[in-house]
């Protein structure tokens, strides 16, 4: 079963996102119209770009086991992947960007840059898949876990203005998992306009155009999100609410 989660809706929006449940021997095939980044989140399939073999990827059973395998593939690539067992793929999607030409790869767990980041309650897991390092034309990709409790995209920062090297503009998209998964997070939005809360659930999925968004779990569950980026570059310089900055500094 594949469903579209997001879709460009707006005037210079950039990501989609789809979802694609596969039973063994169940395949998925991209237009190769975009950029494209497939995570597999959990399951195992052979990849084919434009009709060769780049071999096998996939392994872990869930998102909350461990860091798990992706595949990129510049515009202009088609790709296929056929599930070995049932597998569970993520593909983010966005227009080209600049940059010279790029080949389809399979990136591994040792091919990403993976870190605890902040302290106490706001401590977590981040790994990213693609980033500013990374050989790609706009996006910029990872997966971020939550303990129990604690907060992530934080202190809170924003990315909603081009003024470097201050911050620089990149639209998100958060795809999100519960471990259990009856639990749930609660994600605040907030600018000078206003504030929201949302409560996030097992599979729910969100869009950031602008204003800071920090994010906590629920006590008693872990809360993980894919987080897509993309913008005009591939630079990550997001701005710290300076209310809250010093947070990090104590």
């Amino acid at each position: 079963m594949t469903r579209t989660v997001v879709t460009p809706e707006r005037p210079g929006d950039l990501i989609g996102l789809v979802l694609s449940d596969l039973d063994a021997g169940q395949s998925f095939e991209s237009t190769g119209d975009l950029e494209t980044v497939v995570v597999l989140l959990g399951g195992v399939v052979d990849v084919e770009a434009n009709g060769e073999s780049l071999g096998s990827a996939g392994g872990r059973s869930s998102v909350f086991e461990g860091p798990g395998h992706a595949v990129y593939a510049p515009p202009g690539t088609v790709l296929r992947l056929k599930a070995t067992t049932p597998a569970q793929l993520a593909i983010a999607t966005a227009p080209a960007g600049q940059g010279a030409p790029l080949k389809a790869r399979i990136i591994g767990p040792g091919d990403q840059r993976l870190a605890d980041v902040g302290k106490g309650n706001w401590s977590r897991t981040v790994r990213t898949i693609l980033g500013p390092e990374h050989a790609a034309g706009r996006l910029l990709l990872g997966e971020t876990i939550n303990p129990p409790g604690n907060w992530s995209s934080y202190p809170p920062h924003k990315h909603d203005r081009e003024a470097p090297p201050e911050e620089v503009r990149l639209e998100e998209v958060y795809f999100f998992k519960v471990d259990p998964p009856e639990g749930f997070g609660v994600q605040v939005r907030y600018d000078d306009a206003g504030t929201e809360a949302f409560t996030v659930r097992d599979g729910d999925s969100a869009v950031i155009r602008s204003g800071y968004h920090p994010l906590v779990a629920a006590p008693g569950y872990s809360l993980y999100y894919l987080w897509i980026m993309a913008g005009d570059g591939r630079l990550m310089i997001p701005y710290m609410d300076p209310a809250h900055a010093w947070v990090a500094e104590s």
